[in-house]
């Protein structure tokens, strides 16, 4: 490996890879280099490939003879949720580094899989949390751990999109398919690094209109979670509803929001009101995943345990099985607390200039 710079081949050629994982090198050029693409469409290789001036080119079924090849050090899988685990696990093997896109994969199983084979053989695992290294989420935990809004009592928050027909978030649960999945991670996420601790019980309950683009997966889900001290976490999240996202946490003394508070691509207004007194911040939009390449990469160089690691992916999904068991059984559902031994800091923050628009190949934004 060059002692200056990761190379990566991108596997899975869909929307968010094109939109915004392959701009994004542009921007991490300084430790990361995109040097193969990994697709089953020749006329995605082939365009994109020019594009980004990228000679190695493998089909999924040439995914070993990459791994193989010498031409790469990691792998950032942008894939279908239920094929995390296996394209992971056979990186691990081969010596690669994995950057995967969340959810980690589909059951705590499979991503018990994904840790063991990283440990195994010595290679870095991080879970692509991009907002980890966003300034207004990074100052949003410092001001409630400086107890700027005095003690933390509950978090609420809304992620919906009207999601087209027949996209890939639409498919059966087994596959990784439904809200919790695909935008509830957001809110789950941003809920414990905003309290800094882990839900010791979660209730859920879902609802489905009649429209035939939720024949196999809910329309949308609303959740709460409760974390020690009884503090209460709220969301819900919906692939049926116009855009929306944002959060807030309310605390003894005031009251942070954050919106829109999961984009990639759009400024974000943070207002904190304390005593009656509002404060209002807009952060520049930027490149988000940039951040998460340069990261990683430094991870990779320096031999460094990433933040967020395969435990921090590992807990998302078992909260979201113990949502969804939840939601079959009409009741609430305990969990045993982890041992969570690290949460994004300030020190993480990394900023790039925003990518330019770019224009898709063979691919359609998932949402109408």
């Amino acid at each position: 490996m060059s002692k200056k710079k990761v190379r990566y081949g991108v596997v899975g050629l869909g929307h968010i890879a094109q939109m915004a994982v392959l701009p994004a090198f542009e921007h991490a050029s300084k430790n990361s280099e995109l040097t193969a693409l990994i697709s089953d469409d020749p006329e995605k290789l082939r365009l994109i490939a020019r594009k980004y001036a990228v000679d190695a080119l493998f089909s999924y079924d040439e995914y070993d003879l990459c791994l193989r090849s010498g031409a790469i050090d990691a792998v950032y899988i942008a894939l279908p949720n239920h094929l995390h685990r296996d394209y992971a696990v056979r990186a691990a093997r081969a010596g690669i580094h994995v950057l995967c896109e969340k959810p980690m994969a589909v059951t705590q199983a499979e991503c018990r899989s994904m840790m063991a084979a990283a440990d195994k053989n010595d290679i870095r695992l991080m879970i692509a949390y991009r907002l980890h290294f966003e300034e207004s989420n990074l100052g949003n935990i410092e001001l409630i751990r400086a107890g700027k809004i005095g003690e933390p009592r509950l978090f609420s928050s809304v992620f919906t999109m009207n999601v087209r027909e027949g996209d890939i978030r639409l498919q059966k649960r087994e596959l990784g398919g439904g809200t919790l999945y695909d935008i509830g991670i957001y809110c789950i996420n941003a809920a414990r690094y905003l309290f800094g601790s882990e839900p010791v019980e979660v209730r859920a309950v879902s609802a489905t209109s009649d429209d035939p683009r939720f024949a196999h997966s809910e329309e949308m889900v609303s959740a709460v979670l409760r974390f020690p001290g009884d503090r209460l976490a709220t969301f819900t999240c919906s692939f049926g509803a116009t855009k929306s996202g944002s959060y807030e946490v309310v605390g003894t003394k005031g009251s942070l929001r954050l919106e829109p508070a999961y984009e990639y691509a759009a400024e974000i207004t943070r207002t904190v009101t304390i005593g009656g007194k509002l404060k209002k911040k807009t952060f520049a939009k930027r490149d988000q995943f940039a951040a998460e390449l340069l990261y990683f990469s430094d991870c990779v160089l320096r031999g460094k345990e990433p933040e967020p690691s395969g435990k921090e992916g590992l807990i998302d999904v078992k909260i979201i099985e113990a949502l969804y068991r939840s939601v079959r059984s009409r009741r609430p559902v305990r969990l045993d607390p982890p041992d969570k031994a690290s949460r994004p800091r300030m020190k993480q923050e990394i900023q790039r200039p925003p990518v330019k628009k770019p224009k898709l190949v063979r691919t359609t934004p998932p949402t109408k």
